[in-house]
């Protein structure tokens, strides 16, 4: 199995969080989309006929397509592409994307699964991130979303920044709770560089982020969310009724994957390869027949400590049985040296060959990560 990922990179304004490529203007559109479809068609050998089980629209603002040109793009992969029946295709949307007409177009296409970018239930803290929709619009998507017939739906949210309250966020986690969606993924607010709210923190004009805050708040959505039918499958993600995301679950358990689009990243088993992150310069090459993309040859060493970094944030977590399959023995050397002091602390528990994190040790998820990891 394989996926495919389409980056479309348009969006109508900047969130100050966000670092994803795009461009808030939709001069070459045409022209991207055009490159878009060559691009699917110069790389359908790169998954070697693989069968093809998701295939996500991400941005970027994916919405801000038509419903005829999301199509063109969603064919071409059909016409070219060993696809599997029935698989996992998702639309990245933004709540005021999603009216009455465009919602029922989207119902003709082959999209069945919709990523809904709320955010926050609260209008202050819309207009803090810098997000084109309101809180109205947040909660009318959702449900125009499922009155359309549309079951399969995810919502983000952001916790973790100055406005947010702990009692703001509890509502918002009842609202997702109330809204009857089988998928939730929430993501603590980070810095990035070259952001918005980076520049405003600098400057002083924005409160710096708490940590202290984003682990209460974690703490807050895993208790509440999993009392209310749903299981956290991986430190941000969370399904009612094993509704995991396949396009998600596939990139932790390294399953290989096509990106298609300016920034796109893609791989295949072996390596890494990522397409520039500039419209005008794709579009020239992929005019030219030529794939604007850098590559990396992933090490054994690198294999290894991509599959300890992902596997452990997951419920599957890491399973010996593979790494004794696969790796070298010595490999495994850090990761036993420390597996004991996590045990111990109530960070990683064991059950026969699978080491998985606790509530506690996916405060430090990252941290522990690298204490196995491979560094020379």
């Amino acid at each position: 199995m394989a996926g495919i990922y389409i980056h479309i990179p348009f969006c109508k304004q900047a969130c100050h969080y966000c670092d994803f490529h795009f461009s808030t203007s939709l001069k070459y559109k045409e022209e991207l989309l055009s490159a878009l479809q060559k691009e699917l068609i110069l790389r359908k050998g790169y998954l070697k006929e693989q069968s093809i089980e998701s295939i996500y629209l991400g941005g970027g603002t994916p919405s801000l397509l038509s419903a005829s040109e999301t199509n063109h793009l969603l064919d071409t992969i059909y016409t070219h592409f060993n696809v599997a029946p029935n698989p996992e295709i998702t639309i990245e949307a933004n709540p005021d994307d999603l009216t009455k007409e465009k919602v029922r177009e989207l119902r003709e296409s082959l999209i069945n699964r919709f990523s809904i970018g709320v955010q926050s239930f609260f209008e202050e803290d819309l207009r803090w991130m810098n997000r084109a929709h309101n809180a109205q619009e947040a909660e009318s998507a959702i449900k125009r979303v499922q009155d359309a017939g549309f079951e399969n739906i995810t919502a983000d949210l952001i916790y973790g920044y100055p406005l947010l309250t702990n009692q703001k966020w509890i509502n918002n986690i009842q609202h997702i709770i109330d809204l009857n969606i089988p998928h939730l993924s929430a993501y603590s607010m980070t810095i990035e560089p070259q952001t918005a709210l980076a520049s405003f923190i600098n400057k002083g004009v924005q409160k710096p982020m708490n940590e202290g805050q984003s682990a209460d708040q974690f703490l807050i959505l895993t208790e509440m969310i999993t009392n209310n039918g749903f299981e956290q499958y991986e430190i941000s993600n969370y399904a009612r009724n094993e509704r995991y995301s396949k396009h998600n679950t596939n990139y932790w358990k390294g399953v290989p994957y096509l990106g298609i689009g300016p920034s796109a990243h893609s791989f295949d088993g072996t390596s890494r390869q990522w397409n520039i992150a500039n419209n005008t310069k794709y579009i020239s090459a992929i005019i030219d027949g030529k794939i604007p993309m850098e590559q990396e040859i992933l090490t054994e060493a690198d294999k290894f400590n991509e599959y300890i970094m992902t596997s452990l944030r997951t419920k599957w977590g890491i399973d010996t049985h593979y790494l004794n399959q696969h790796f070298p023995s010595e490999f495994m050397e850090a990761m036993y040296e420390y597996l004991p002091k996590y045990i111990g602390e109530e960070k990683i528990k064991q059950e026969e060959n699978i080491y998985t994190l606790t509530q506690k040790g996916k405060l430090l998820a990252d941290q522990i990560a690298s204490e196995f990891f491979i560094t020379n």
